[in-house]
């Protein structure tokens, strides 16, 4: 825990996960100004769209915050380049290889976190020099690995292969589950879907309806084929499930999913045609709180977990 919170200088070693359409300079620092570290996600931003977050956040918060990169973005370079113009010190990248931008960032002071679905690649962020790893099991909303490795099988195995800090993800939507993920040997945990149904979320008002609502069933890793994804069950499922059944190429699956599907379901609120990214820790969401009240209830959570089990908290 003390690896984390002093890698980072926060006071807890909750990290708010960086989603696409979900976390804008609001949620970030929302959740850095209860003491976690806050994620704005340049997944879903054009560049100077992410400038203007940041710039937001840095008035909102003057505790640290940070960027998630995926490494796929078209706009690569420029989105680096705002990052080290406005003076953001943490970066978490995913969805690429660690080795690519992790020198570029570590030579600019900036501390540099990646994501990992397996033991191989954590090992392989550890060797090209990262801070610390993102460990995510497929519990997990949105893109996620093929091999299906839960986080409570991965966490123990990636905490053993590596010496720097991990974080554990997917499937952690409370103060039980971090008291979990801490034991399994994490030095701390990133929280997606639980911050994806607040008051400070970017996402529309059916999007957070929908995760209210969803059950423990409601979701599926789907699209393995062509990009890993869980997602609400919905209509638009329901035709990539039909044509995954008749073994579709990944030409008529990505035609399937087109562009802006994601957008669609999250920011526009289309519970119909629309991508709904959300992980099974949705069956556990029952209100759309504010970030600050969520954070509250997990820490509370989190204690008297560890004082029933006759741990020392943080």
């Amino acid at each position: 825990m003390k690896k984390i919170t002093s890698l980072f200088n926060i006071t807890y070693p909750i990290i708010q996960a960086g989603m696409v359409w979900c976390s804008g300079w609001k949620l970030a620092s929302a959740v850095s100004n209860k003491g976690g570290l806050g994620l704005i996600g340049a997944g879903s931003m054009y560049p100077e769209v992410l400038r203007e977050h940041i710039q937001k956040c840095k008035k909102a918060t003057h505790k640290p915050f940070g960027v998630n990169v995926p490494l796929l973005y078209p706009d690569i370079d420029k989105i680096m380049n705002i990052i080290h113009e406005e003076g953001v010190k943490i970066v978490f990248t995913s969805a690429g290889n660690p080795a690519t931008w992790t020198s570029w960032l570590k030579e600019r002071d900036i501390t540099v976190v990646h994501v990992v679905p397996n033991v191989k690649l954590a090992k392989k962020c550890e060797e090209r020099g990262v801070d610390a790893i993102v460990c995510e099991g497929f519990e997990a909303g949105g893109h996620n690995g093929k091999d299906e490795i839960t986080s409570m099988v991965l966490i123990p195995q990636v905490a053993d292969a590596v010496k720097i800090p991990v974080i554990a993800a997917g499937g952690i939507g409370d103060g039980r589950a971090i008291a979990a993920a801490l034991a399994l040997g994490a030095d701390g945990v990133q929280i997606g879907s639980r911050f994806a149904a607040t008051l400070e979320s970017s996402a529309h008002q059916n999007f957070k309806e929908a995760v209210v609502k969803a059950d423990d069933s409601a979701t599926i890793l789907t699209m393995k084929n062509l990009v890993p994804v869980r997602l609400l069950k919905n209509e638009f499922y329901e035709q990539v499930k039909e044509a995954e059944s008749r073994c579709a190429s990944r030409e008529e699956l990505a035609e399937i999913l087109g562009k802006r599907r994601a957008k669609k379901g999250i920011f526009e609120g289309d519970l119909i045609d629309g991508e709904l990214e959300i992980g099974q820790v949705s069956g556990l969401i029952t209100d759309i709180p504010s970030a600050s009240e969520v954070f509250d209830r997990m820490l509370e959570e989190y204690r008297e977990a560890v004082k029933q089990l006759g741990f020392n908290a943080f």
